[in-house]
């Protein structure tokens, strides 16, 4: 059996009670994807209590130390919800006001920053650190928008525009759903990392690629009906005029510093989308049919991660691998199966191994190989890099992964 028929097998998920006795023991504890976004605020609150301007970088302090650390302390959770009762956890409403709620957090993150910004002398350091502390939650902004963009409802839709436009990048919410989920883990897809590409020269393909992929789908959709791209159903522009509206508006209320601090907070905000989109499909390849076709995504296809807090404040995004294979279900009711292609931490921990591409290689590459089973040509390597890892691993295609995991 092929590891794809291996974890859709009812077999490989963890066993759970069954629907009437199932009791989600992470309920309350999503209050926590809630509150991170009021993470500057705390900060704020400590600066104005205790005169240390080292609270400016809370955000960095716990989502680069606290959080990976708190996550290797508690492990991970390998526990599912039985399907009986995915449909009683898909209909509790209090999962999706969650989601609701995070939306005007941001918000408030945002303009109470950019007011404190605007009345409070700061040296530059402290600008830099409040800024680039708003712009790790604003980005994970970008994970709320993530989770509301796949629903159906409008109401849904409209909201993760609303939260997209925050950090300006609204154009995820179509290249995102039509775009990355149709190309994953191919080489159409600029979403998607290769073995041996460091996070930067990732980025410069990344950033630009998703915005000429996005704009193509929406040029494309609305030709079918017969309208300009320039038209305000174009739903990359939608959200790009309430970035521009709120910009301006802070900028009109807050004054010159506004052109400083917002670029700041916006790009670092961007950066963590990028460094999602480079771990979550590190070196993954589906294998291309005899029709040119791609296979389908299967779940292992994405980096998996069942670490428990960063998960708590990321509505399951580390889930990857479920999320992809069923993107429609929601984040209560995303699963584990078992042998997935797993991260050896949460996403904040492999955010900051991915700045430095040494480190970031000398943890994910063995593990590409092994996902591989030492073929190299199932695995997506950046260009110039295949012969490197010939001579890093001595692997030829007809070696096992086992043989080259022990040179």
């Amino acid at each position: 059996m092929s590891i794809s028929e291996n974890v859709l097998t009812t077999e490989s998920l963890q066993k759970e009670p069954d629907a009437e006795n199932y009791v989600d023991r992470k309920r309350r504890l999503w209050v926590f994807s809630v509150l991170w976004p009021a993470t500057p605020l705390i900060g704020l609150y400590l600066v104005s209590q205790t005169g240390w301007s080292i609270w400016y970088g809370l955000v960095l302090i716990l989502w680069y130390g606290a959080v990976p650390l708190i996550d290797a302390m508690f492990g991970e959770d390998f526990s599912n919800p039985p399907e009986s009762a995915v449909p009683r956890l898909e209909q509790d409403r209090y999962y999706r006001v969650l989601t609701y709620l995070t939306v005007p957090m941001h918000y408030a993150a945002l303009i109470v920053s950019a007011w404190w910004v605007s009345t409070q002398p700061m040296s530059v350091f402290e600008l830099l650190a409040l800024a680039l502390s708003l712009g790790i939650v604003n980005g994970l902004a970008l994970n709320t928008g993530h989770e509301l963009g796949h629903k159906k409802e409008t109401f849904d839709r409209w909201m993760a525009k609303l939260v997209l436009a925050v950090v300006g990048y609204g154009h995820f919410f179509i290249e995102h759903n039509k775009g990355h989920h149709r190309d994953v883990a191919t080489p159409m897809d600029p979403a998607t990392s290769r073995m041996g590409e460091s996070i930067y020269a990732f980025s410069l393909r990344e950033i630009p690629g998703a915005f000429k992929r996005a704009w193509g789908l929406e040029e494309q959709r609305l030709s079918r009906c017969g309208k300009s791209v320039w038209s305000l159903e174009n739903e990359v522009l939608q959200p790009m005029i309430l970035t521009a509206v709120l910009y301006a508006g802070l900028l009109a209320f807050f004054g010159p510093l506004m052109l400083i601090f917002l670029p700041i907070q916006m790009a670092f905000g961007w950066w963590q989308l990028t460094s999602a989109n480079y771990i979550e499909h590190y070196g993954l390849l589906r294998k291309k049919m005899p029709d040119g076709r791609y296979e389908r995504q299967q779940p292992h296809h994405s980096w998996n991660s069942n670490h428990i807090m960063s998960n708590l404040i990321l509505f399951h995004l580390q889930r990857h691998s479920d999320h992809h294979a069923h993107p429609t279900r929601a984040y209560q009711s995303l699963r584990d199966f078992k042998g997935l292609p797993a991260l050896p931490s949460g996403y904040p921990g492999m955010f900051l191994a991915a700045m430095f591409p040494s480190w970031f290689r000398s943890i994910m590459d063995h593990r590409v190989l092994d996902w591989a089973k030492g073929d190299l040509d199932k695995i997506q390597i950046q260009p110039g890099k295949r012969e490197f890892y010939v001579r890093k691993f001595g692997v030829t295609d007809s070696e096992s992964v086992d043989t080259a995991a022990s040179k």
